[in-house]
């Protein structure tokens, strides 16, 4: 028997999902308030935010396991769903639907075959996918045989325990996703000046790109650091944060994003020579916090960087030659593998990125949300 709703709560659908190696609740977009305000304030009490443990929500304590998605059937010609992502921190009431996220993407299509948005094929389905964010699509492929989701396999993705079925993601067009182009500078290396709170002045050797994701990728050894010390170790290293929030703030600007002070973007990586059969090694910060491995479009735009003649990779990264190459670039918890094509006109662009990832549904059901929330919002609007 049901248990009978209190009116204190809103109950609101949701289904939490892992996607790559992040995780967070999935709503349909009708299912949510259509005002943005209210709707932020719904995301915010879902994953219980702001708290650092997020004790009063679905949130992890932890940036990657404070996301949410927002899909809906897409009114755009050849394309099957929109998906708004949305970056919530553990302690701050902001709700950022500028950047994408690439793994949180790996769950729309099976979330939406659960949903009924899209009816599943007989052995594969595909779908292609708008992120609103920042206007990228793709084209995702999950298996259905039978015209049922199979999320059991064999397909291991470092950072996520066990193996699942393969999620295949192909980009369509990510070079410049929030940036003006791939390259907003105009070069594939800047010698970035910027000022630290002692009042020192410094100048490093940057690649800013955006393949996918906006970066600031750096050498390690330019900081002092060797690239393969453990997350624990570099999110305790509070100079070498400072220096590198000094970096991005100075680089916002020239990549073309203004003042990036409360933006989760750029995204901070430094970069060192491969140490386990890979091409790269990466240590990315997301922006103020190390990450446990890399992200998506993290990894697509490392990954460009290093098949880039000239981009501060050069010397460090072994990325192969000829016009299809796989790049695995290595991150705390191991490696991840993109595929890439070069233009054969122009092999300082890349035509397409493919890569595999896994998904689940963790649990289905209502996350109860305090009403008095949206009746505050209904209060101040009136």
């Amino acid at each position: 028997m049901p248990i009978p709703s209190s009116p204190d709560l809103l109950p609101v659908p949701c289904t939490l999902m892992r996607g790559g190696t992040s995780r967070g609740p999935f709503f349909l977009a009708d299912e949510l308030p259509a005002d943005i305000a209210a709707r932020d304030r719904v995301l915010l009490a879902a994953l219980g935010s702001p708290d650092r443990r997020q004790i009063d929500g679905l949130g992890g304590a932890h940036p990657l396991t404070s996301k949410a998605a927002i899909v809906s059937r897409s009114a755009t010609p050849g394309v099957d769903l929109d998906f708004l992502f949305a970056q919530l921190q553990p302690d701050s009431d902001q709700v950022d639907t500028t950047p994408n996220c690439g793994n949180m993407l790996a769950a729309v299509l099976p979330f939406a075959i659960e949903r009924g948005l899209v009816e599943a094929g007989d052995e594969t389905t595909t779908a292609r996918i708008l992120t609103l964010n920042t206007g990228m699509q793709c084209d995702v492929t999950v298996q259905t045989p039978g015209a049922r989701l199979r999320y059991a396999g064999d397909t291991r993705i470092d950072g996520v325990p066990g193996s699942a079925a393969p999620v295949k993601i192909s980009f369509l067009d990510t070079a410049g996703s929030v940036c003006p182009s791939m390259l907003p500078t105009g070069r594939v290396l800047d010698h970035v000046a910027f000022s630290t709170a002692d009042g020192a002045t410094h100048e490093v050797a940057a690649t800013l790109i955006d393949n996918g994701m906006p970066m600031v990728l750096v050498r390690a050894a330019d900081f002092g650091i060797t690239g393969c010390e453990s997350v624990a170790v570099l999110n305790a290293d509070q100079e070498l944060k400072s220096r590198l929030e000094a970096l991005r703030l100075a680089a916002g600007p020239l990549m073309g994003l203004g003042d990036v002070a409360a933006k989760n973007y750029p995204k901070m990586c430094l970069l060192s020579a491969p140490a386990g059969g890979g091409a790269v090694s990466t240590r990315c910060f997301i922006p103020h916090v190390c990450h446990e491995a890399i992200g998506v479009l993290a990894a697509v735009t490392v990954a460009t960087a290093c098949v880039l003649e000239g981009a501060v990779a050069q010397g460090l990264a072994q990325a192969g030659s000829g016009l299809r190459r796989t790049v695995s670039v290595e991150h705390p918890s191991g490696e991840f593998s993109v595929e890439l094509e070069l233009d054969a006109r122009d092999q300082q662009q890349i035509v397409s990125a493919a890569l595999l990832r896994t998904a689940r549904p963790i649990m289905r059901g209502e996350v109860l949300i305090p009403a008095a929330l949206l009746n505050a919002t209904n209060e101040n609007h009136e």
